[in-house]
């Protein structure tokens, strides 16, 4: 690993530092396998470079391209062009399409960018493998243990609430039987699996004993793979359309943790000509609100008033406080990479303290997101603050029955079947478009494969007598519930988690040092 305080071979994109202050000039690979800051801040580059020759991109293939975008955040003194070129194209070589992230017309100016040709079959395969423990509701679990089976001198642990994600994606987990790779189904719900991570993130013993890397939007890495998709679908629609480089384009991206908004903003800061990205929320609607008002708050609801979804989907995984909706990897009640965006938002606001330091905005997030933790929100922030992010960003509310109304429409019109996440996008992108009109191009993020999310899908569906569910289901997920599956159980208790990945990294080094 690179030392953590960097020199000159490093430029300040490549620098990195925590949100809240605690931490500066830091390595790409330091925050990479640390995760999560000493002082509970998020890491983020200490500048997002300008990068005035992005429009000479246009040709290249998504490895290209991804080196390209890459190669500006991690310095070369760190990781070689060989060695990253062979990671990038290692990481991306089991997709089932050539172009990795397909985009897809749906109607007059909307498309669909699909970001679930990967092994998961979720947005969350693209992302660069370095990671070895994390908490995931679904998707990121099976990405990361897609991307690290069978690796050498690696031990993979993955957190999920068990009996509270789709069965799909259990399976998609279970299965993998490397001996690198271990299952934990912890009696609870996801946020309590991410705060047994979390914990042992900032556990001084066994981090020092075994070099804890997490793997989900905490890590910046996932955050750096995810800004191809913005430049990648650019020039995809360069390519497909009458669309002219230079034009300007409007992103929809169904969120929850807000990681893959996050990319797209920082694309907008690299140069990309973008008009505004629409942040899509579900019922759990902190982001909507936060937008309208400027007030980042808790509203959790309970009982009767919370229920909805479908537990077969994976519904339950949340804390108590959420709304369980029709797209579960959306149910949140609080938003990681907002803290991020904060940051960046309070550093980079002309007038407010005449431009503040690093350091003041490392003290402005501290502050807001202890309140936070202290009171169940913070706000509402600065003026300045609000108006500089409403530039780039709007925001919409979806319901379930919106939801299921988009996905029967869509398949109506052109036997298309979008996932529930999906949905939400479309949703909001066509409210979008009848206020903007159909003249700018909208590319709706497609976060996950139907077939991950079958009941939903099949419900919305349930009187087209032309869909049937087959059509979609990949042969590869047909296959996982029947074949042998291995998982260990554990309570909801972050001691008995971290006796498990001690005991387990002891075992692992031994067969390891056999082989």
């Amino acid at each position: 690993m690179a030392n953590a305080s960097v020199g000159c071979s490093h430029t300040p994109s490549q620098s990195y530092l925590s949100s809240r202050g605690g931490d500066y000039n830091l390595s790409f690979e330091t925050v990479v396998m640390k995760g999560l800051a000493a002082d509970g801040g998020l890491f983020l580059p200490e500048e997002i470079p300008a990068v005035p020759e992005w429009t000479t991109w246009k040709d290249l293939s998504y490895t290209d391209l991804a080196f390209k975008i890459f190669r500006l955040y991690i310095s070369s003194s760190e990781i070689s062009n060989n060695d990253l070129k062979d990671i990038v194209d290692r990481s991306y070589s089991s997709f089932r399409v050539e172009s990795i992230t397909p985009l897809t017309r749906l109607q007059d100016n909307l498309y669909t960018l699909e970001l679930f040709h990967g092994p998961s079959y979720s947005f969350k395969d693209s992302r660069y493998h370095l990671t070895v423990l994390g908490a995931t509701s679904g998707d990121t679990g099976s990405a990361a243990i897609h991307g690290l089976r069978g690796k050498e001198d690696v031990s993979v642990f993955i957190l999920h609430p068990k009996g509270r994600i789709s069965p799909c994606q259990e399976d998609q987990m279970t299965t993998v039987l490397d001996s690198n790779v271990h299952n934990l189904a912890v009696k609870g719900t996801f946020d309590d699996c991410q705060n047994i991570v979390k914990t042992l993130f900032n556990d001084p013993h066994i981090n020092q004993t075994s070099k804890l890397g997490s793997v989900n939007s905490i890590n910046f890495s996932r955050i750096l793979a995810q800004i191809v998709y913005y430049f990648r679908s650019y020039f995809l629609l360069v390519q497909t359309s009458s669309f002219n480089i230079g034009d300007k384009v409007k992103f929809i991206i169904p969120t929850g943790n807000y990681g893959n908004v996050l990319a797209g903003y920082l694309a907008t800061k690299m140069g990309l000509p973008v008009d505004k990205l629409v942040v899509a929320t579900n019922e759990n609607d902190i982001l909507d609100r936060f937008w309208k008002t400027g007030r980042y708050e808790k509203k959790p609801i309970y009982d009767e008033e919370a229920e909805g979804g479908l537990e077969a989907d994976g519904v339950k995984a949340h804390t108590e406080g959420c709304k369980e909706t029709l797209s579960p990897a959306m149910d949140i009640l609080l938003s990681s990479n907002v803290e991020r965006l904060m940051w960046l938002l309070a550093k980079g606001t002309e007038g407010l303290d005449d431009n503040p330091s690093k350091e003041q905005a490392g003290q402005d997030v501290s502050a807001w997101f202890h309140m936070l933790k202290d009171t169940g929100g913070f706000g509402p922030v600065p003026k300045g603050i609000l108006e500089d992010g409403r530039r780039k960003f709007e925001s919409d509310r979806v319901s379930d029955q919106e939801t299921l109304e988009t996905i029967a429409v869509c398949f109506k019109a052109m036997s298309y079947v979008l996932d529930p996440h999906t949905a939400v996008g479309v949703t909001a992108a066509k409210r979008s478009i009848s206020r903007t009109g159909s003249q700018m191009p909208h590319i709706s993020m497609s976060t996950a494969h139907p077939a991950k999310f079958s009941h939903a899908v099949q419900l919305a569906l349930k009187d087209e007598d032309s869909f049937d569910f087959k059509s979609v289901l990949p042969p590869e997920l047909r296959r996982l519930s029947q074949m042998e599956k291995r998982v260990t159980i554990v309570d909801n208790s972050w001691e008995k988690v971290k006796e498990i990945i001690k005991n387990q990294i002891t075992k692992d080094t031994e067969i390891q040092s056999r082989d």
